[in-house]
């Protein structure tokens, strides 16, 4: 299906804000007055790169993926709002999504005026493609897909992934937010196979950065170039980038909090799955796990009182006295592990 046909007419059609920035692109100056800025207090009265040309150029080589196929939002939910505006029509179109999920592809779709189509994945939070396909139409434009999903923790199987890419005749998005856990192959290095996906990812997680606010999406160039068409002008702030530089020269840092965290995932949940109120602890492939409790609501407020805060997931689909967990350090881990030893039921 040609890209023009899952655009919005309007989008496609749109002539995009021009920044002062872009016009004189490629040539050497020093002095500025085309911005309407304050001469004064360098360093910040001057606007950021609108493309982000520098740190795209250090992900592209971190990330192996070309810098012109890189997007960067203000977090990752600035890219999934931007997908609802680039491909669907107001009232007239639809997503299709697994559910339980992240929550806030839902609430971009309320947001943008979008009717959102949760299918229920299977009682062990697997994928049945089938249904998902089954659930679209010839007014679905975007398939939702998280992997490893939140909240459930899991990767989702990637023949049923590379299915949907491949049947669906519209935008596959994969968002890949906790892919950095496990050791799987990333969709983003397949962007040629799949020229339908886009697939995000973040600062958040392993790069320990969520207070920069700093989302990634990785498409075609085509997809991208429509990304940047419908941005605000300077949607990443001059501090995030150079933070995010600083963190991306220090991929040693990095690398050491992954094995740290993926060494305390592997102690923690055999100690958690031993306890009295732990019913199940499903397999997870991200920085956090999905337990059922015997009593979800009670654990919950009993570790808020503790000072301890765990995600209370019992009110979503499938997850019914459900804590979703995440892993801290050592100390943190330690914590948790001892107030919930000590837990007793209330008679």
């Amino acid at each position: 299906m040609l890209l023009s046909s899952l655009v919005r007419p309007n989008i496609w059609k749109l002539t995009p804000y021009s920044c002062a920035r872009d016009e004189f692109k490629g040539r050497e100056a020093n002095v500025f007055l085309d911005a309407n800025e304050n001469p004064y207090n360098a360093n910040f009265n001057r606007y950021p790169d609108p493309l982000q040309e520098d740190l795209k150029a250090r992900l592209a080589e971190v990330k192996g993926v070309p810098a012109n196929r890189i997007f960067l939002g203000n977090g990752s939910d600035e890219a999934i709002d931007l997908v609802y505006r680039i491909f669907c029509e107001p009232r007239q179109d639809n997503v299709v999504a697994i559910a339980p999920t992240y929550g806030m592809y839902s609430v971009c779709a309320s947001i943008n005026d979008v009717e959102y189509r949760p299918v229920e994945l299977n009682a062990d939070f697997s994928l049945d493609a089938d249904r998902l396909l089954a659930a679209t139409d010839a007014h679905t434009k975007v398939i939702w897909l998280c992997s490893p999903n939140n909240p459930s923790g899991n990767a989702l199987d990637r023949k049923a992934i590379e299915r949907v890419l491949t049947e669906f005749q519209g935008i596959v998005v994969v968002d890949e937010a906790y892919s950095d856990f496990n050791d799987a192959r990333p969709f983003r290095l397949d962007l040629d196979r799949f020229p339908n996906i886009i697939v995000l990812n973040t600062f958040s997680k392993l790069w320990a950065s969520a207070a920069i606010r700093l989302g990634m999406a990785f498409a075609s160039e085509e997809i991208i170039a429509l990304f940047n068409k419908v941005k605000y002008p300077y949607n990443i702030n001059a501090l995030t980038q150079q933070q995010a530089m600083k963190m991306l020269s220090d991929l040693q840092q990095v690398q050491y909090w992954r094995a740290t965290l993926l060494r305390e995932r592997e102690q923690l949940l055999p100690a958690i799955a031993e306890l009295p109120i732990c019913k199940v602890v499903y397999p997870t492939d991200a920085n956090f796990f999905l337990a059922r409790m015997t009593d979800a609501d009670r654990i919950y407020h009993y570790l808020i009182d503790r000072g301890i805060v765990v995600r209370n997931r019992s009110r979503v689909q499938l997850c019914g006295n459900c804590l979703r967990i995440t892993i801290g350090t050592p100390q943190e881990n330690n914590a948790l592990l001892g107030a919930l030893r000590q837990y007793r039921p209330t008679p």
